[in-house]
């Protein structure tokens, strides 16, 4: 699906979560396509300076807002309440932000209030809780060893709450805040076909994971010729 014949070297850096699962898989499947492509690829759940640091794209996990850099939307990706089935057997679900407060909540560093919608305006809570960590990863193991309540994004826990081990949260007050997972490169003129490769790919697996997972509402991907700028979400990165 990628065409043949790309070479040259492709600079990319990713989520550490969304790099393991989408990115690395994509990547495997474009070098397979094409032998005489090389990919650098650095995860990190930091913002890396692409304009900078030489890289030919950046995946992130982001809000949409005004920006120097020009992206594309890859797909979406709204924050996901969820807690393990064992500490909702033993606290129950929360039902309304007013719960949230209360709760023991898993905390990414950074995020001091978790973000959600009201009535189309942005409504903040402040959370409390015991662990607070630096990783999407070390929020999600102690979400699923029962620790608390964690806010992660769609596609940082869509496979934990498909096998069981954690279970989506709903609440009555709010909407979750929706995010995107955007393709972010310096502005240039004309875009590698290597690149071009990498993005359509990755939105071509996304579409197919969101698919296989019969969660049809999510298939938000954007048109691929629209160029829009994303701004952090104070969030997983």
């Amino acid at each position: 699906s990628s065409g043949s014949g790309l070479t040259g070297v492709l600079k990319i850096t990713a989520p550490n979560v969304i790099g393991h699962s989408v990115v690395v898989p994509v990547v495997a499947e474009l070098i397979a396509d094409n032998p005489a492509l090389r990919v650098d690829l650095t995860l990190s759940d930091g913002v890396i300076d692409i304009a900078t640091t030489g890289l030919d794209v950046a995946v992130r996990v982001a809000v949409m807002k005004p920006s120097d850099m020009i992206a594309t939307r890859v797909a979406a990706n709204p924050f996901t309440l969820c807690a393990s089935p064992g500490y909702v057997a033993r606290f129950g679900e929360p039902a309304t932000t007013e719960d949230l407060v209360s709760r023991s909540c898993i905390k990414l560093h950074a995020m001091d209030n978790w973000q959600f919608t009201r009535g189309g305006e942005m409504h903040r809570v402040r959370i409390n809780g015991p662990l607070s960590a630096n990783t999407v990863d070390a929020v999600r193991a102690a979400c699923i060893a029962g620790v608390g309540i964690a806010m992660l994004t769609y596609w940082d826990v869509h496979e934990q709450i498909e096998r069981g081990e954690l279970r989506r949260i709903v609440l009555a007050d709010v909407e979750p805040l929706e995010i995107g997972i955007w393709a972010v490169f310096a502005t240039r003129t004309q875009m590698p076909a290597r690149v071009r490769a990498f993005i359509d790919a990755l939105r071509d697996r996304l579409i197919a994971a969101t698919d296989a997972a019969s969660s049809a509402t999510r298939r938000a991907a954007a048109p691929r010729d629209e160029r829009q700028s994303p701004g952090q979400a104070g969030g997983p990165t």
